[in-house]
C-alpha cells in the first residue's frame, strides 16, 4: 500500500525533506480538488478518477473529482488558473488547455486564462484519437467514408467537445488532410458527444481510445481509423490515417496535473513525487487505465515542458487553420 511515508521518503531523496517534515502537519490539512473541465465520461475524467483515488492513498486526504464544464473546457481550466495557489486545487486536463486561449482570440475575446498561469505537474496519459461511427453506419472503411463526405457535402455530421476543443482539432486534420466538409456539431464535452453519436444523434466522432474501447467492444461502435503513429493496444485491426496516407493527420490527446502557477515550489515538488509514485507502483491505478484503453504515458520535469511547448506550438497552428467560427 503506498502511504504518505513512502512520499516524504522520496522528497527527501530529492533534498525536500524539511520542507516535506513540516507538510507533514501542514500539508495536505484538508480535502484536495481535482477538477475535470469536462462533464464525466470524456477521457479527463477516464484519467482524472483512478488517479485521484491513488493520490488519496499518498497524500492521506480525499481528493474528490469536480466536474466543471463549459465553453469546451474554458471555464474548468480559468476556475483553477485563478484558484488559490495553495495546492489543494489541481486540474486534469486535455491538450485542448493549451489552444483554447489561442481560440478566444481568434473570436475577438480577452482569453479566461493563459497557459502560463497554470504550471504543469506530469502528464499521465497521450493517446491518439479514434475516428468512431455507428456499427449500423454504412462505411466500413475510411475509404467508404471519405467517399461519402464527398459525394455528399456538409451532409454529414460529426461532434466534438466544443469548438477548437481536441476532438475538435482532430477532425479539423482529417477534414483538410481529405478535403471533404463535414458538419461539425459541438457539445460541452467528450462524454455528452460520444452519447450523441451512440443515439444517432450524430454520426462521426473523433474519441479518446479509453471512453470509445468499451462500445466498440460490444458491437455497438465501428473504429475507421486512428490518429497514432503507430496502432492503437485494443485497437490492433484499426490502421492509422498515416499508414492510408495521410501522412499529415497525427494527433494525441494527453491528459495531464496542472497547477496554479504561483503554488510554492516545495508543494508543486510534493505533488510531482506523488504522482511520480503512484504512476510507478500503484497497481490499481494502471490496472484501471489500461482497462480503460488509456495507458500511462507519464512524463515530468523537464521533458514534460518540452512536450507541451512543441505540442501547443502544433495545435495552435491547426486552430488557426480553423479560422474564426461566427
Amino acid at each position: 500500500m503506498l502511504s504518505r511515508r513512502k512520499l516524504l521518503a522520496a522528497s527527501g531523496a530529492s533534498g525536500l525533506m524539511p520542507f516535506a517534515a513540516r507538510a507533514q502537519e501542514t500539508w495536505p490539512s484538508r480535502v484536495i480538488q481535482m477538477v475535470v473541465a469536462f462533464p464525466p465520461g470524456g477521457q479527463a475524467d477516464v484519467a482524472a478518477r483512478p488517479t485521484a483515488a491513488a493520490l488519496e492513498r499518498v497524500f492521506g486526504r480525499a481528493v474528490p473529482v469536480v466536474n466543471r464544464p463549459g465553453a469546451g473546457g474554458i471555464l474548468g481550466s480559468a476556475s483553477v488558473a485563478r484558484a488559490a495557489p495553495d495546492g489543494y486545487t489541481a486540474l486534469m486536463a486535455l491538450s485542448s488547455l493549451s489552444v483554447l486561449p489561442e481560440s478566444e482570440r481568434l473570436m475577438g475575446r480577452v482569453p479566461a486564462y493563459e497557459v502560463a498561469q497554470l504550471a504543469p505537474v506530469a502528464r499521465i496519459t497521450a493517446d491518439p484519437t479514434v475516428l468512431l461511427v455507428s456499427a449500423d453506419a454504412p462505411w466500413k472503411t475510411l475509404e467508404e467514408f471519405v467517399s461519402a463526405a464527398r459525394a455528399q457535402p456538409g451532409r454529414i455530421t460529426y461532434g466534438s467537445a466544443g469548438n477548437y476543443s481536441t476532438l475538435h482539432v482532430a477532425m479539423a486534420m482529417l477534414t483538410g488532410a481529405a478535403a471533404i466538409d463535414l458538419l461539425h456539431v459541438p457539445f460541452q464535452g467528450g462524454g455528452p458527444a460520444l452519447t450523441a453519436l451512440l443515439s444517432d444523434t450524430i454520426q462521426a466522432l473523433a474519441s479518446g481510445p479509453g471512453p470509445a474501447l468499451p462500445h466498440v467492444r460490444e458491437g455497438r461502435l465501428r473504429a475507421l481509423a486512428c490518429w497514432g503513429r503507430q496502432r492503437i493496444p485494443g485497437f490492433e485491426a484499426v490502421p492509422t490515417f498515416i499508414e492510408l496516407g495521410y501522412r499529415e493527420v497525427e494527433f494525441y490527446i494527453w491528459s495531464g496535473v496542472f497547477l496554479p502557477a504561483a503554488t510554492p515550489a516545495p508543494v508543486q515538488e510534493q505533488w510531482r513525487q506523488a504522482l511520480r509514485l503512484v504512476c510507478a507502483e500503484d497497481a490499481a491505478l494502471q490496472r484501471a487505465l489500461q482497462a480503460a484503453g488509456s495507458p500511462l504515458a507519464y512524463q515530468d520535469g523537464e521533458a514534460f515542458r518540452q512536450f507541451m511547448t512543441e505540442d501547443t506550438a502544433r495545435l495552435t497552428r491547426a486552430v488557426q487553420r480553423i479560422g474564426r467560427l461566427d
